[in-house]
């Protein structure tokens, strides 16, 4: 969890907590602040939370195609057999 998230979900609950405190004393100019702090807060923690999955990503793929390597002695005969019958 980064910086962005954990600024974003405070500013989040802030925003609600001032929204919510508005609309019990009928001042819609509270309810809009407090609107407005919380959807700053839910993308500030939408963008934090972005920035950690782009650091779970895996590194992006090579040009190069995967080498194959055998896993038993049963691949080195087979390799062999082919070398002999080239020959």
């Amino acid at each position: 969890m980064n910086k962005d998230r954990v600024e974003g979900k405070v500013k989040d609950v802030a925003g609600r907590l001032e929204r919510q405190a508005g609309e019990w004393t009928g001042d819609p100019k509270k309810e809009v602040e407090g609107a407005a702090k919380q959807v700053e807060g839910k993308v500030q923690n939408a963008w934090g939370k972005a920035k950690d999955a782009a650091k779970k990503e895996p590194n992006p793929p090579s040009s190069k195609p995967p080498q194959t390597v055998p896993e038993t002695a049963d691949a080195d005969e087979e390799a062999s057999k082919v070398r002999s019958s080239r020959r």
